[in-house]
């Protein structure tokens, strides 16, 4: 069993909510990220998203932009990343996905880019600007190496594209919660997000988690009494770039969120 699915599972049978966090690659180098990374398996976070630099990152807002950028400027590699999951693997099992566009994936080659994503343990991929109508074949890679393809899948219900998307997504459904780019200064109208979740909820079997711009406890509350899961990015990562010692920041930060939405 995929271990994106075991999580999922056993957190089901706790009547507990994922929480799952994004960082980059490489901001502020390799080192710190693999730190960043065990505290926060080590403070509650369920699933670890880890975005892979990408100079046309269309999908983010300012904050995991400029996340990316100071990864960039490090010259952090896919080949890198897949190392950074190789060495987390010596002592750690908390699920991990890659995060980040097409290109990148299709310059190392998507045959590759998974066989080798396996050989590291990573456990799941999400291509932000690939529609799921050219997926055919990262669904048929996802399915070789038992590695999820998480679609973003936007908060509209009803539509056979909606429908299809379902269909075609593994691991759970990355639920936009917002139209427009990731960020932490949207204000959410929770009732109608609670509407589209729960239309979702008829239409598959798999979690379903809420990400763009979850920004306070309380937002992760809320959304985590009817999703099964929020995803936290640009907050942390702001929060991670105030801090000197980010190791700690995480921990704390994980500690916190996962308190909040587990009472």
């Amino acid at each position: 069993m995929n271990r994106i699915d075991k999580c999922f599972a056993d957190l089901k049978k706790e009547n507990k909510k994922a929480l799952i966090t994004f960082i980059t690659a490489g901001d502020p180098d390799l080192a710190t990220t693999l730190d960043i990374m065990k505290a926060l398996a080590d403070n509650g976070v369920d699933i670890i998203e880890l975005g892979v630099p990408f100079s046309d990152p269309i999908a983010d807002g300012p904050i995991i932009q400029a996340s990316t950028v100071r990864a960039l400027k490090n010259k952090i590699t896919i080949h890198d990343i897949l190392k950074l999951v190789t060495d987390f693997r010596k002592t750690h099992q908390t699920p991990v996905v890659l995060m980040g566009y097409l290109n990148p994936i299709l310059r190392f080659g998507p045959k590759d880019f998974f066989t080798e994503m396996k050989q590291a343990g990573g456990d799941g991929v999400i291509i932000a600007d690939l529609p799921y109508e050219e997926g055919e074949e990262y669904e048929e890679l996802r399915k070789e190496f038992d590695i999820s393809l998480i679609y973003l899948l936007a908060p509209e219900t009803g539509t056979d594209r909606t429908k299809n998307i379902l269909k075609a997504s593994s691991g759970f459904v990355y639920c936009v919660a917002h139209y427009g780019t990731t960020g932490t200064d949207e204000q959410f109208d929770h009732e109608a997000v609670k509407s589209v979740i729960t239309s979702f909820k008829k239409m598959t079997q798999l979690p379903l988690a809420i990400g763009f711009g979850v920004s306070s406890v309380e937002q992760a509350k809320l959304f985590s009494q009817f999703a099964d899961g929020v995803i936290i990015g640009s907050w942390l990562i702001n929060e991670l770039q105030k801090s000197d010692d980010k190791a700690q920041t995480a921990a704390q930060f994980a500690l916190a969120v996962k308190n909040g939405i587990t009472r």
